[in-house]
């Protein structure tokens, strides 16, 4: 998100001496992507950030595709779904692809483990939940319709405040940002935009950790963890300033588009990123227009894959859904309303619908551990 953010101590240039109050100095690092020409944030350590004791494999994260003999609707169940205690080690993979994996997360209160993504940007939406996000570059609240970004390479630990969580978690190839279509050049959000920096949240609160001890950090990269024991506490970070850090955009935030007849998904794109886009349908006025028909029209996914989460238990197009159901539309094969939903559909002027909407370019394969929630029989779900 290119908005310049800083928080604590810093020297009045770049790559100036930080002066410590004992006399000594305090530690710069970059962090950023793309090499040296993207996003990035300088920190101010209080030691080494490179200071490990110890260093060793902590298991394999690889998702494993089902076996499928058919192409079909799927809808799965994702309330009922077994999942553990953590919101890292726990989380579930449902979808996935070379540019995103799809997980459901049910995390209680337990303490979350220090934990950075060494392969990817995260997109997690807060279905149902509460806490703070800690990071080595501050704190940041989370409620429930939250949007939480977290790019690459940062290290951050959950605290949920109750054990009543569902968290929907995107792990992306690319980086994850705003469309480059609601910028201008300079990277404002454009009037008309259907959200601005005022409802952006970054971390606020930066607590700085003077620790020294045994800290394990769990570090994800492709499909293996690493545990890495540093000699200190990560959070001890005394100043920062760039554009590379955690933030958060609330679902009620987003200022849907309304016409007088049907507006398509992309009017609802959030995110972007490499091989996939995020939309929010969020409550809002029904199409106004005489004769209006306010549910979608029949359509085929040519060239994308189409899956919603459904964070309410209503949906214009939609019925047999409930909170936290996932449905996955695949390329290939039309889809639209129920029966029913087009013509009840019609002279109806609200909507309270709540859902997040993953288009991908690019087939999505099902894991096996979703099939234990799979509705079978949804594909028939269209007959009268």
């Amino acid at each position: 998100m290119p908005i310049y953010h800083h928080l604590g101590n810093l020297p009045r240039k770049r790559h100036q001496v930080l002066v410590r109050p004992d006399g000594g100095m305090y530690f710069e690092e970059l962090m950023g992507n793309k090499g040296f020409v993207g996003p990035s944030t300088l920190m101010y350590h209080m030691r080494y950030p490179t200071e490990v004791r110890d260093q060793r494999s902590a298991g394999i994260c690889s998702l494993e595709e089902a076996t499928r003999d058919d192409l079909r609707h799927c809808h799965f169940r994702t309330a009922s779904l077994d999942c553990g205690p953590s919101v890292v080690r726990d989380r579930v993979g449902l979808l996935f692809n070379d540019d995103v994996a799809l997980f459901v997360a049910r995390p209680d209160a337990s303490e979350e483990p220090l934990f950075r993504d060494g392969g990817s940007d995260e997109l997690i939406f807060v279905a149902k939940g509460e806490g703070t996000l800690h990071s080595m570059l501050g704190d940041l609240p989370f409620r429930s319709g939250d949007y939480i970004v977290i790019p690459r390479g940062i290290v951050h630990q959950w605290e949920f405040a109750n054990n009543d969580n569902h968290l929907l978690i995107l792990e992306s190839r690319g980086a994850v940002r705003t469309p480059k279509h609601y910028r201008n050049e300079f990277g404002q959000l454009l009037e008309g935009a259907p959200f601005n920096e005022r409802d952006v949240r970054p971390p606020s609160n930066l607590v700085t950790h003077d620790d020294e001890g045994d800290f394990a950090v769990l570090t994800k990269h492709g499909q293996r963890y690493t545990e890495q024991v540093l000699s200190h506490h990560p959070f001890d970070v005394v100043g920062w300033d760039g554009f590379y850090y955690p933030w958060a955009l609330n679902i009620e935030d987003f200022e849907p588009k309304v016409a007088a007849y049907h507006l398509p998904p992309p009017v609802h794109q959030t995110f972007e990123s490499e091989g996939f886009v995020i939309c929010s349908f969020c409550p809002r006025p029904f199409d106004y227009g005489e004769g209006a028909v306010p549910a979608p029209y029949f359509h085929s996914n040519v060239w994308t894959d189409e899956v919603i989460f459904y964070a309410c238990e209503e949906f214009m197009s939609r019925k047999g859904i409930g909170f936290a159901s996932i449905t996955l539309h695949p390329d290939g094969l039309p889809h639209g309303p129920q029966p029913g939903r087009m013509e009840d559909s019609i002279g109806v002027k609200w909507t309270d619908e709540l859902a997040v909407m993953l288009d991908t370019f690019a087939p999505l394969k099902i894991a096996k551990s979703a099939l234990s929630i799979e509705d079978e029989a949804y594909y028939r779900s269209w007959l009268g």
